[in-house]
């Protein structure tokens, strides 16, 4: 992106924007050193004092931080992600701070393969809604995560869903006040090109893929997610004792 004395905007907020952009599409990674600033005057054409200005506002929105000496690198505050018997993504990213949010990708009702019916504990071929979608934190996709929940417990479950903000409040609009988590696996590989893509990472930086199974509180799965979440983004907290059950 090249910068303009025409169009409109301040020069140093068309380079914090540049710059933004590269961070956001993984061009620059997490801990890259930015060029420094006689590289980025000459890049863009500009005065010290106009850089300064672009760095100072990456800095203010958390996405840049300046070492004494150093220079000035890529950050992004890194989630830590408490799991255990009672995880609540909405729950876990405010009280850390962040904005929690989504976009929906897709809903329908599917046919349970034989390894879903039996977490979900239902006959095979049973039907399932299956809801495919986006975590965020502060507006930045951390997960993309799919779904599932027994269609004939949960009826017309995608507009139910989509009138509540959380699983949660969808849950207790079926009468479940409450819900544990039962079983959880983690595993690490490089994303797919659509992963990728849709995390808004480079394709060469692991992600983690989180199974899990959610049970009522007298032991009846009741959902079934698997989430591919950002390595860089996202470190994940066990709760033993919760996991436990003690």
């Amino acid at each position: 992106m090249s910068v303009t004395r025409k169009e409109g905007r301040a020069l140093w907020q068309q380079i914090e924007q540049a710059l933004a952009a590269e961070i956001d599409a993984g061009t620059l990674r997490l801990g890259d050193r930015l060029p420094t600033e006689p590289g980025l005057m000459q890049r863009f054409g500009v005065s010290r004092f106009t850089v300064r200005q672009a760095i100072a506002n990456l800095e203010r929105r958390g996405l840049v931080r300046a070492e004494q000496g150093r220079g000035t690198f890529v950050h992004r505050d890194v989630l830590t992600y408490p799991i255990s018997r009672r995880t609540r993504f909405s729950r876990n990213l405010i009280e850390q701070g962040f904005d929690p949010g989504g976009t929906v990708l897709s809903q329908e009702v599917v046919a349970a393969d034989d390894a879903l019916a039996a977490a979900l504990h239902l006959p095979s071929g049973a039907p399932v809604a299956h809801r495919r979608g986006i975590g965020t934190a502060n507006g930045t996709p951390i997960e993309l995560a799919s779904v599932y929940v027994p269609a004939d417990r949960f009826p017309d479950f995608p507009n139910v869903r989509n009138r509540h903000a959380t699983t949660t409040a969808t849950f207790a609009a079926y009468g479940i006040a409450d819900y544990v988590r039962v079983s959880t696996t983690i595993e690490t590989r490089l994303p797919t090109a659509d992963e990728a893509r849709t995390l808004r990472q480079p394709d060469s930086a692991p992600v983690l893929v989180v199974t899990r199974v959610d049970a009522d509180t007298a032991g009846v799965p009741i959902l079934f997610g698997q989430a591919v979440w950002s390595g860089e983004r996202v470190v994940f907290e066990l709760i033993e004792a919760e996991m436990a059950g003690s």
